[in-house]
């Protein structure tokens, strides 16, 4: 299948788009937010601490069960909690411009955590609308896409809201952010509905079953241990990247703004667009390999940056590397989380999954902090490149008991 043909069908659009939808307030609540409390004079700890916020992302399985058992409106279960979220962060980011961390920075992250919620509610509607809407063929271009269009809403969150905050302030970045979400609620509204599979009869079904089915599955130990680990070395290199950027090295809000929009973007949905057309190629296996040992080689470039010193090239190259890899590992972990979800239990078992990976994103802010405070920001990002070797041993081994290209088939 032609890739540009492919993306142009109307379904693997709306998964692109929402994919943008989902990514959007990721930075907002996370990377953009740590700049704004790093400028704001907060402690190296007090940040660390900050990426605590994202919890909800973490434990979002314990309310999925509600959207696969629940419908709120007339456009069936996925779509409306997807118009009800995409409503709520219009309104949460609009109440974020309107604080200041320098004066009520406990009343920010309150709010943030309350942001971070509702995005996490959106992606199990969202994660589940896309396995839905896509046949398993489809799931590594599906994956693809939904990683471009992921990718380029952080990056417009992340680089673009540091650049607005510098030159406009983090109020008039924080609501135009919450004015996109307008237009997403009208392409929810576009959007077409996923085939209907089987609805839980009851919240007991809808809460009991998925994890039923789910632990009926061999080596399924290994497999969310692995879930966990696989992308763990990425969340830690860069769970105070921005930090390392503007308090170690000196780069300006700019500086960082324009070089990852520029490397940045490029490098995503470049690595997005080669993952997409390899997966078919290397199937589901040497495509996790292969993008993953990428992704924790690319670690090494922000090693090589912190022995250097103050380079626009070299952190371009830098930001290029980690987003290229991030792009291919991602259109792999994405396909791979999909395939292993039962459709009749898609929410719940895709945020389950889903939130295993961001136990790493999000609990190891502190962990990084002290890392940083007793090693130093050269052996602390060799360190993230070595964490990443055992979720590739543990790999191998699983692919030897299971062999992995039978669930995406």
């Amino acid at each position: 299948m032609n890739y540009f043909r492919a993306i142009a069908n109307k379904n693997l659009l709306v998964v692109f788009l929402f994919g943008f939808s989902s990514g959007l307030p990721l930075a907002l609540v996370g990377s953009t937010l740590q700049a704004w409390y790093t400028l704001a004079g907060i402690s190296l700890l007090g940040i660390g601490a900050l990426t605590l916020v994202g919890q909800p992302y973490v434990w979002k399985f314990l309310w999925a069960p509600f959207l696969d058992r629940f419908s709120l409106f007339r456009f069936g279960r996925r779509r409306s909690w997807i118009l009800m979220t995409q409503l709520i962060l219009a309104i949460g980011l609009i109440v974020m411009g309107c604080l200041n961390p320098a004066h009520t920075p406990y009343m920010l992250a309150f709010v943030a955590v309350g942001v971070a919620f509702f995005s996490a509610t959106q992606d199990i509607a969202i994660d589940a609308y896309r396995t839905e809407i896509l046949d398993p063929p489809s799931y590594g271009m599906g994956a693809s896409v939904n990683t471009m269009g992921y990718r380029l809403a952080n990056l417009l969150s992340g680089a673009l809201a540091l650049i607005l905050a510098e030159w406009w302030g983090w109020q008039l970045t924080y609501f135009m952010m919450a004015t996109i979400f307008l237009v997403e609620i009208g392409i929810t509204l576009w959007a077409p509905s996923p085939t209907p599979f089987r609805q839980p009869l009851t919240l007991r079904e809808a809460v009991v079953e998925p994890w039923h089915e789910l632990w009926q599955r061999p080596y399924v130990v290994g497999l969310l241990i692995f879930i966990i680990f696989y992308r763990f070395c990425d969340a830690l290199a860069l769970s105070l990247n921005t930090t390392f950027l503007i308090r170690e090295i000196g780069f300006s809000l700019t500086q960082i703004g324009s070089m990852a929009k520029i490397a940045g973007l490029s490098g995503s949905l470049l690595g997005a667009l080669v993952g997409g057309l390899l997966f078919p190629l290397f199937g589901m296996f040497r495509s996790l390999f292969y993008f993953g040992l990428l992704q924790m080689t690319a670690n090494l470039t922000f090693m090589w940056l912190a022995a250097v010193g103050k380079s626009v090239t070299l952190m371009s190259f830098a930001m290029f590397s980690d987003y290229f890899a991030g792009g291919m590992s991602s259109v792999a972990f994405v396909a791979f989380i999909m395939a292993l979800c039962n459709k009749q239990y898609t929410a719940t078992q895709f945020a389950l999954l889903s939130a295993f990976t961001a136990i790493g994103r999000v609990f190891i802010g502190p962990l990084a902090a002290w890392m940083v405070e007793q090693w130093g920001w050269v052996w602390f990002y060799f360190s993230t490149f070595l964490i990443g070797v055992p979720a590739l041993i543990l790999l191998v081994w699983l692919h030897s008991k299971i062999n992995l290209e039978a669930i995406s088939s």
